[in-house]
Parts: structure tokens; C-alpha cells; sequence
């Protein structure tokens, strides 16, 4: 490493005192068949499993010394090799993103971006050949430590392998970008880089790192590290040799990159620069030049770190890891009761889904019941159905299949399902004097400890409890469809609602891995109070006289999953109406029911769109339908006016005390509706663009929240 990069690398540790440091202890050891003596380096920075290696100013500084001994040792010819691995089940897991967090200055950005290429950059250097044996989880900047080496080996059980970094707001930075390309060919590399990450950050396991060419070998866990010096005792002793393909940098390369750029475009509209950068950085490395692209990786990631859009990256990944499994406001978790048997009133779709997840996370009996028994037993087939595709699919083996579908059953009486039921959830009409029927007639069967659940999406629990003998014992259980990709959870507590019944929710929310936020009982609780009122305002623009396609064009610089009258579709236009019916009714001042939609409703039709092309065109029957007046706003405009609506609703959220910051309301953005990490949810955007103080006169959140620090 350089004097003046050790140095600036030693000024970011100063900003980052509280860094967790991976060591990298060296050890020697000798290879078989007279192969020699080899140099094994280990990353641990002292912690088990659960808490990963990472590479801080430290670590790398730790490793840098490593490399220091190995690289004497090799130059002197008392090494065959050098190997890189990591503690029990992880490899290294990237930079450590507490760091990037508290970085002010470009310079210091700058300093950790060339830091981690002059460290892993030794690598390929040494006087010997260099093997990183990837035997547990390896991300970012732990994949590319691997990447520099000459040789590389996975361990068949790896449970994670990616690179995360376009997912919040980076580029694979310290070789990611420049030697994966060159390594399996860009349109691996795209899949690997932009796809997966785009994704949800999907993972690879060891047999795709293998296919992929990734890695040159794969051993079974039990003796990998065993197996893995073996072979390379075989490699350097020329027994085997190491073929790989040379990739096409001529056309296979343009239309990688052209892929690559339809899928950051589907995915993210051109709202978030991270995935665009990483494509121009494999555009770049085309011709084999790697210094070429670390050079561009040094800038993209400096300019990246000191960006918007990561910090909300960052308070997004922290909201998901950190914020939701301490839920704010959550009671006491010693008053939860033990659940031991599941209700589900009703079998349509939602109840028959909400079976399915109790009986595959609790592992207890599930019994539905509904107003007659073809209801019943189609809700029953669903879940032995859903269970059969498991078994097919390989995630539950027979006899599990077995017990999960005997778990299921269903009856018409609630008397005779409910008896000993400890947690009973209703999944009926949304309509409250339905609900507050099957309430009664629950209560009246059911013992006096068992929790009564509502999965309502928008109606008030207090009033739903308010005919009931024990209405403390009555707590909104709100999921979002579809139940099983969703993480978010509502829970709403009632005026009346105890802790005990409370704790109880959260109890069996976190046994059903979920995302459970605490909710006010308020019309619509959070996510669909935001989305009506965002949804209402583009309905708006159009019923004053915006064309549709422009309304909907207006909001993709905010790189949501979809467009606003798309996930009306998904929803169900009746369902929309009904909500913002509710709504209207509790603040007739903001929320609107719009006559185009209930138009549309009451024709019958699924959505605004036809699909017969293969993508959405407004339904010539709705555009007969509609009617609009001639006031037509720009994409400019519409944006500035939807944007004001959701930082006033928010605002007024908070004021109400609907959820305890809005932490809570980008979290359940994030998990609930799919909201991107780029926008951390929500909030930092809108204090980003300055939303937050022309509406509300304030921000959101504090600076260096979700933002550089000041």
C-alpha cells in the first residue's frame, strides 16, 4: 500500500473509532505431494456466526500487514502459495457500512475506495500463486478479496453469495465491477451485478458460484478447507490445470450491457445512478485494462458513498436488519401468552394464505371455518395443495409435508373449531357490522385468554371490539398481499386493547417472521393511508384533465416497483374505492373519491389497462369512461403535487401519533409496499428534495440521518 493511502486510510479509521476489526491471522502449514510450504491467511474479527467479517480502515490495514509477511515470504521463496478463508461459516461479508455512514468528506470516501484496491490488489502480485477458499458467506468487498486471487474454491453449503451493493446505492467497487467481467464474461457479470442485486438482493448459493465460473472447485462443508488444499496442492503441482473460457468482448458484450440496462431501467426508471455506474464500468474493461476499471470503480464508489441515495440505502438496510427486530413501542415480551392452537374465520384466499403461513411457522393446529362447507374444504385444499408444492419443490421433505397438511383442517361450527383455539384471526368481509358479528360469535365460544385478531386493511378495531364482553383482548393483525413475499405486519392496538394480548401479537408476528410495526388505531393505519393518498392525487390530476399517461410517467423518477394505476390492478379497483371511501369519510378535506374510478368499478373492469401486447395500454372501455375536466398538468407538476400530498399525510401521521417516529412509516413502506431502499421508504427523500420543509416546515429526520452528516 502506498505511504499516502496508508495515511488517508489511517484518517477514516480516526472518523470510524468504533469500527469491529477483522484480523487476519497468518498461519503455515504443508501442502502434500512435496508441493511445499503454504501461507494461510484468516479473517475473524473475534465474533461467532452472527456477527459477520467486515472490512473497516482497520481490517483492511490488518490484512494490508498480513500481506506485508506473506508477500516477503513468497519474494523469498519460502512459500508455494498464499490462501485467503474466513472464521466458521463466513468468509467476509464487505465494507463495513457503519464506516460509510459517518464519512463527511469525498477525500475520505476516496482514501477507502483506493484503500480496499491497494490491499486486495497485492493479491495477483505476490511471487506465488494466491487461493481464496470461500467457505461461508461471502458479499461485496469479501467476493472481491476472493476475485483478486489466481485461484478460488466454494463450499457447496454456502448459504450467501452476492454483491449487494447496486441494491443500496453502491457499485461493486474494489474489483466487483472490473474482474468479474473478465473473469465469467459480462453477461454473468450483469446477472451477478445488476439482476440479482436489483432483485431483493438476491443470493447465490456455492453450486451457482461454481456454474457461474466464479469459482474453479467445489467441496462438500464437512471438509472443505481439507479438500480445498488438496487441490491446490494439485493445482501448483501441475496436476491439474485451471481452463477458462475466454469472454466475448465484441457482441456478447454490447448486449450484456444492454440487458443490463432494460433491467435497471424496469427496476429503477433512472431514479438511482448506482446500477448505471456499475454498467459503465463494465463498458469500460472490455479490453482487459483493470487498472482502467479501478480507477473508474475509485470514483463511482467516492461519489456514490457521499450520495443521497446510499445513506437512504443504508437507513433502509439498517431499518430492515436493526429496526424491525426491536419493534418501538412493543410491550413487555414475558406478558405474551402461548399459542398452541389457530383459528381462521373465514377460507377464502387471504384466510386460506394466512393458514398456510400459521401451520408452516407455528407448527400447531390450524382449523378454518366459513358459511358453508364447499367454502371449507376448498380452503382446507389450498393449504394441503400449497404444502404439496413445497414437498415438490424439495422445501419440506414427506413426512413434514405430512404433519404440516394434518396440522390443517376445517369445520362449519365455530363452537366445535374454536373451543380451545388460543389465537383466532378473522379474514371475513371488510365491512365493520360483518366483522363485529363473527367477533361475537367467536367470543362466545373461544376461552377467556384467547386473542381476537382482525386482518382488516383499513376499519377501525376499537369499534369492531366495542360490543364485545372483553374488547382488551381484541388487536389488529393486518398482513399485505401476497402474504407470503410481504414481510410487513401490522399491529393495531385498540383503545382498550391490554399488553398482555398485545406482547401476545408480537409474540406469534415474530414466530411468523414478520415485520411488525405498532400502529395506532387510525382509518387505514399506515401503508394504505399513504398509498391512497398518493394514489388519490394521481386520480385527482387525471380527473381534472392529465392525461393518464402522463400522471403515471410523472412519479417513475421515484423508482417504485410499479406505476401508480398498475398497482391499482394488483390491489383491485373496488378495493381501492373502498378504501378511499373509508378514508373520505374520517378526512373529507384530503381525501377524494374519484367519480372516474368508481366508473370503472361499477363497469366491472379488473384495472385501467389491457395487457395484449405484452405490456399496459390503456383499456379503450375505460378511456371511454372516463371524464375529465381541461385542466392538464405537466410530469413536473403532477410529481411536485403528489409529493406534497404524502409529506402532509405523513406529517399529519406523526402529529397523530399513528406510529413513534418516521423511522416506522419508511419501514413499513419498505416491507408492506416494496417502496425502494433509495428512497430509504419515503422520508429521506422527501427531506432530500426539500419536500419535507416546503410542506411541513420541517424535516423528517434529523441531518445525517439517511444523509450526509453535517
Amino acid at each position: 500500500m502506498s505511504t499516502t493511502t496508508a495515511e488517508a486510510l489511517k484518517r477514516a479509521a480516526d472518523v470510524f473509532p468504533d469500527e469491529v476489526v477483522t484480523e487476519a491471522h497468518v498461519r503455515h502449514l504443508e501442502l502434500p505431494y512435496g508441493v511445499g510450504r503454504f501461507a494461510l491467511i484468516t479473517l475473524d474479527n473475534g465474533f461467532d456466526h452472527t456477527k459477520p467479517s467486515t472490512f473497516g480502515p482497520q481490517s483492511l490495514a490488518r490484512l494490508d500487514a498480513a500481506l506485508d509477511q506473506v508477500e516477503k515470504e513468497a519474494a523469498e521463496g519460502t512459500i508455494a502459495g498464499v490462501g485467503l478463508t474466513g472464521k466458521p461459516f463466513i468468509f467476509a461479508v464487505g465494507a463495513d457500512l457503519k464506516g460509510v455512514e459517518v464519512l463527511k468528506e469525498h477525500t475520505d470516501a476516496l482514501a477507502i475506495a483506493k484503500g480496499g484496491h491497494d490491499v486486495f490488489k497485492r493479491f495477483a502480485k505476490l511471487a506465488v500463486p494466491s487461493f481464496a477458499y470461500y467457505n461461508g458467506a461471502a458479499m461485496g468487498g469479501g467476493v472481491e478479496a476472493g476475485l483478486h486471487c489466481t485461484y478460488r474454491t466454494v463450499s457447496a453449503s454456502i448459504p450467501a453469495f452476492a454483491f449487494p451493493e447496486v441494491f443500496l446505492g453502491l457499485v461493486p467497487g474494489w474489483g466487483g465491477c472490473t474482474l468479474l467481467p473478465n473473469l465469467i464474461g459480462a453477461d454473468r457479470a450483469v446477472t451477478v451485478i445488476i439482476e440479482n442485486a436489483l432483485n431483493q438482493n438476491r443470493q447465490l448459493k456455492g453450486a451457482q458460484v461454481y456454474d457461474l465460473g466464479i469459482a474453479d472447485a467445489i467441496f462438500e462443508a464437512a471438509d472443505f478447507l481439507e479438500q480445498s488444499l488438496l487441490w491446490t496442492a494439485s493445482v501448483l503441482s501441475g496436476e491439474i490445470e485451471v481452463a477458462r473460457p475466454e469472454p466475448d468482448r465484441g457482441e456478447g458484450w454490447d448486449q450484456a450491457l444492454a440487458r443490463g440496462k432494460e433491467i435497471a431501467d424496469s427496476k429503477v426508471h433512472g431514479a438511482a445512478p448506482a446500477a448505471y455506474r456499475a454498467l459503465d464500468i463494465i463498458d469500460s474493461v472490455r479490453d482487459g485494462d483493470l487498472q482502467k476499471g479501478y480507477d473508474a470503480e475509485d470514483r463511482a464508489l467516492a461519489d456514490l458513498m457521499m450520495g443521497g441515495e446510499l445513506r437512504s440505502g443504508i437507513y433502509a438496510f439498517n431499518l430492515v436488519q436493526k429496526r424491525a427486530k426491536r419493534p418501538a413501542g412493543a410491550p413487555d415480551k414475558n406478558l405474551a401468552r402461548p399459542v398452541t392452537k389457530v383459528g381462521v374465520v373465514g377460507a377464502g384466499l387471504m384466510a386460506s394464505q394466512l393458514a398456510l403461513l400459521f401451520v408452516r411457522r407455528l407448527e400447531v393446529p390450524v382449523v378454518l371455518t366459513d358459511i358453508d362447507q364447499e367454502r371449507v374444504d376448498k380452503g382446507v385444499g389450498y393449504v394441503h395443495g400449497e404444502v404439496d408444492k413445497l414437498l415438490a419443490k424439495g422445501r419440506v421433505d414427506q413426512d413434514r409435508a405430512n404433519r404440516l397438511k394434518a396440522l390443517v383442517s376445517g369445520v362449519l361450527d365455530k363452537a366445535e373449531g374454536f373451543a380451545d383455539a388460543d389465537f383466532v384471526i378473522e379474514a371475513v368481509f371488510e365491512e365493520t357490522s360483518v366483522k363485529q358479528q363473527v367477533f361475537a360469535e367467536v367470543e362466545a365460544v373461544v376461552p377467556e385468554h384467547a386473542i381476537l385478531a382482525t386482518n382488516t386493511s383499513s376499519l377501525s378495531v376499537t369499534e369492531m371490539a366495542s360490543e364485545l364482553r372483553h374488547p382488551e383482548r381484541v388487536v389488529g393483525f393486518h398482513f399485505f398481499n401476497p402474504v407470503a413475499v410481504l414481510p410487513l405486519l401490522e399491529i393495531v392496538r385498540g383503545e382498550r386493547t391490554d399488553d398482555a394480548s398485545l406482547a401476545t401479537a408480537f409474540a406469534v408476528a415474530k414466530k411468523l417472521k414478520k415485520t411488525a410495526v405498532l400502529v395506532k388505531d387510525a382509518p387505514a393505519f399506515v401503508v394504505n393511508r399513504i398509498l391512497t393518498r398518493f394514489m388519490g392525487e394521481i386520480q385527482n390530476v387525471i380527473d381534472e384533465g392529465t392525461p393518464v399517461d402522463v400522471a403515471e410517467r410523472a412519479v417513475e423518477p421515484l423508482g417504485l416497483p410499479m406505476s401508480p394505476l398498475v398497482l391499482l390492478e394488483l390491489v383491485g379497483p373496488a378495493i381501492g374505492l373502498h378504501v378511499s371511501e373509508t378514508l373520505h369519510g374520517a378526512f373529507p378535506d384530503r381525501f377524494t373519491v374519484s367519480p372516474n374510478l368508481k366508473a370503472v368499478v361499477a363497469a366491472g373492469k379488473r384495472g385501467f389497462y389491457v395487457h395484449d401486447s405484452g405490456k399496459p395500454e390503456l383499456d379503450p372501455e375505460v378511456a371511454a369512461l372516463l371524464r375529465q375536466g381541461d385542466t392538464a398538468l405537466t410530469e413536473e407538476q403532477t410529481l411536485a403535487r403528489v409529493l406534497d400530498a404524502v409529506a402532509q399525510e405523513i406529517g399529519l401521521m406523526l402529529d397523530e401519533g399513528v406510529v413513534a417516529e418516521a423511522q416506522d412509516v419508511d419501514l413499513c413502506l419498505i416491507t408492506g409496499a416494496g417502496w425502494p431502499f433509495h428512497l430509504g421508504g419515503i422520508t429521506p427523500y422527501l427531506d432530500r428534495e426539500g419536500v419535507s420543509e416546503r410542506v411541513n416546515g420541517r424535516r423528517f429526520l434529523a441531518r445525517g440521518v439517511a444523509s450526509v452528516p453535517a
